[in-house]
Order: C-alpha cells, then sequence, then structure tokens
C-alpha cells in the first residue's frame, strides 16, 4: 500500500503524470518532450530523473540519444492506479495540447524520413546505401522458390523485387515514400512486370489482408522503423499460415552519422534483438548470420535473418 502510496505522491505533481502520459504513448527523446511540452531541458530532466527511480519510466540507448518511455512491466495494481490518474488527466487543457504537439513530433519524424527517401527516387539504385552489396542479396535470394506471392515492405523502388517478379506469381512492394512507388510503377511499366504491384503505405501497418502471401520481405527496411515490432508483427499477419519472413539489415553499429545521412532510425539490430523481434511475433524456426562485411569504413555488417510463420 504504501509503494501505491507513493506514486499519488510522485504523480499529484501535473508535469510528472503529463511526462508519464505522454511516454505511456511514444517513446520520445528529452528534446522531444521539449518540443511537446514547451518545457525546458533540465526541468523535464529532473522530473525524468524521479519516474525512472520509481521504476515507473524505462530509458533505451541508441547510439548518442536517450528515448524514454512508460513501464509497461508494473504491477497490475500499480497499472490500475496510473491509468486511473491517466483518465482524471484527460479533462486538462495541458493534456490536450500536448496530445496535438506529439502528433505534430511524430508527424514530423514522418515527414523527415520521407523527404529523404523522396529525393532518391529515380537514383536509390546507384547512391551508396549500408549494407547493400551482391553477396548479401545473393543470399537472401537463396531463400526464394519461383510462383510465390511475395511481399516487400519497405519496398523503395523495388530493385529486388524488379528481380523476383520475374519467376514470382505476384510481388506487393509497399513504401511509405509517394515519389518512390511512383518510380517503381514506371519502371515496372517499362519492364513489362504485369505481376508487380506498388502500393503506398507503411510497414507498420500494412495494406494487405491477413494470410495473403508466402513471403515477407524486410530488405534494408527495418532500421526505417519507429517501431520495428510492429513492423515484424505485420509481416507475421499478412503471411500465409506456411509464410516465411526474410530480413536483411545492418548489425549493430555506432556509426551516429546514418541518422543524418541515410535517415535511420535504428543503428542496425543485434542478432539478439532480431531474434527477440522474430520470436514476439510468433515466428519459428528463426536463423539469423551475418552474411556481408565490408572493408571500409564505418565497416558495416549485414544480417540476415529467415523464419516461419508455422
Amino acid at each position: 500500500m504504501s509503494e501505491l502510496w507513493d506514486i499519488v505522491k510522485l504523480l499529484s505533481d501535473s508535469t510528472r503524470s503529463r511526462i508519464l502520459l505522454i511516454l505511456n504513448n511514444e517513446e520520445l527523446s528529452v528534446a522531444e518532450l521539449q518540443d511537446v511540452m514547451n518545457m525546458g531541458q533540465s526541468r523535464i530532466s529532473s522530473h525524468l530523473s524521479l519516474l525512472r527511480q520509481a521504476e515507473l519510466v524505462v530509458d533505451r540507448k541508441e547510439g548518442k540519444k536517450t528515448y524514454y518511455s512508460m513501464n509497461v512491466d508494473c504491477s497490475l495494481e500499480k497499472n490500475k492506479l496510473i491509468h486511473s490518474i491517466f483518465s482524471a488527466l484527460k479533462t486538462e487543457s495541458n493534456v490536450s495540447e500536448d496530445e496535438v504537439n506529439l502528433k505534430r513530433i511524430l508527424e514530423k519524424r514522418k515527414q523527415a524520413a520521407e523527404e529523404y527517401f523522396n529525393s532518391l527516387a529515380g537514383r536509390l539504385g546507384k547512391h551508396y546505401c549500408p549494407g547493400r552489396s551482391w553477396e548479401a542479396i545473393s543470399s537472401f535470394l537463396l531463400y526464394l522458390t519461383p510462383k510465390l506471392k511475395i511481399a516487400d515492405l519497405g519496398s523503395g523502388e523495388g530493385l529486388i523485387s524488379q528481380l523476383l517478379a520475374r519467376n514470382a506469381e505476384k510481388v506487393t512492394c509497399v513504401d511509405n515514400a509517394p515519389k518512390m512507388i511512383e518510380f517503381g510503377r514506371t519502371l515496372s511499366a517499362k519492364n513489362d512486370l504485369s505481376n508487380l504491384e506498388f502500393i503506398l503505405g507503411d510497414m507498420e501497418s500494412v495494406p494487405l489482408e491477413d494470410c495473403s502471401v508466402d513471403i515477407a520481405l524486410l530488405s534494408q527496411a527495418l532500421h526505417h522503423a519507429s517501431h520495428p515490432q510492429k513492423a515484424v508483427d505485420e509481416a507475421y499477419r499478412i503471411l500465409d499460415h506456411s509464410g516465411r519472413v526474410i530480413i536483411i539489415d545492418l548489425l549493430e553499429h555506432d556509426f551516429e552519422k546514418a541518422r543524418v545521412l541515410y535517415s535511420d532510425i535504428w543503428l542496425g539490430f543485434s542478432k539478439n534483438k532480431l531474434y527477440q523481434l522474430l520470436k514476439s511475433s510468433g515466428f519459428k524456426k528463426i536463423e539469423i548470420n551475418v552474411v556481408s562485411r565490408e572493408v571500409e569504413e564505418p565497416n558495416f555488417q549485414t544480417v540476415l535473418a529467415s523464419a516461419c510463420k508455422f
């Protein structure tokens, strides 16, 4: 009971309760929280420190940045108390402003990535992209057999899909950059690939039906997802019962400039992290291997992961 009373006292401060409510909806950095709440860095950091000490907030390091989110592992009693406080907060004008500002910050994230990829439309195949190598692609293609229904999630111009469509039953490319979709469709028509379709959409909310494809591809796309688990969950959802997901991505690295140069959100993934993402979605027969190592700095390594739905 004393622990619950401590939470009540801690969250009686409206700023702390607002921060926790925001972080219940989205993982954010201190700078992003500043933008949402229109507050100074030191004030927000002080409140975050208290929330972290009370184990209501957890942090995650990603390169030089630290991201904060609400601790989802709280006890049932704690959760009930916290969400009752959230319910009481909903009528506050500051909370309504926070919700509007949070949407703006998330849209800003999305637009930054979209602007980057739109700027590369028509040039992506000629432009340097970390982890893209024929060695990695050839290992990736070994998993494929003809006459399959394939979804290429976060496809860009669909360079890999242009190759796969020559033998597949159907290939559907999904990307959230309109110019990438436009260029892919033009290239597809030029190559007379009637079984290659391009759809504007997000890899975290794929506009395809459940159990509708045999193969789901995420080729150098997952590190651009705001929520990688959602993207992997979507791959699981759209796969047929005997379907397979194949992921090519960068192995975890510390090349911080990738965020600016390539609009990367995540600095690659460790093999353990990829295993956890796939396992959490329900995938079986998980295989993960490093398939390529670049000789030039920053020495990116490419990891290939494969798993079956059942």
